[in-house]
């Protein structure tokens, strides 16, 4: 509860909306951007038939569902990103130890970067 000085009035305190913790953990909204277009990429390999089977739509829903909680910032949308680029970062930097394939490093320490703002304090701070 706050007191207005002016007019002496008690006002009980509103709770922020959550699109303004949003604004101040912009990392969020790039991951969710980047698992948006990563679902993309999946689907449109399913369509094409040549890239990835069909049972890749899971993945894909997947992400679509991790990015619209995490902008909404959900715990378990949080938990659900945070699992999908540590798996994402394991499984590219094993293609890269096994083929070398610089690509493959490239995303892996990307979605290592991704792991690593996840898991500050901040950012599990704002999720509800």
């Amino acid at each position: 509860m706050t007191i207005d000085n002016e007019t002496g009035n008690v006002e009980k305190d509103r709770p922020q909306p959550p699109g303004r913790d949003l604004l101040r953990l912009p990392g969020l909204a790039a991951i969710s951007l980047y698992l948006f277009v990563l679902a993309g990429v999946i689907i449109l390999g399913v369509v094409g038939g040549r890239l990835y089977p069909p049972l890749f739509l899971i993945f894909a829903a997947a992400f679509i569902t991790a990015s619209a909680g995490q902008l909404m910032l959900f715990r378990w949308a949080w938990a659900l990103a945070l699992a999908a680029v540590f798996l994402l970062a394991a499984y590219n930097l094993w293609i890269f130890s096994s083929e070398h394939q610089g690509a493959a490093l490239v995303q892996g320490l990307l979605n290592l970067v991704f792991f690593l703002y996840l898991i500050r304090p901040e950012v599990r701070e704002k999720l509800r």
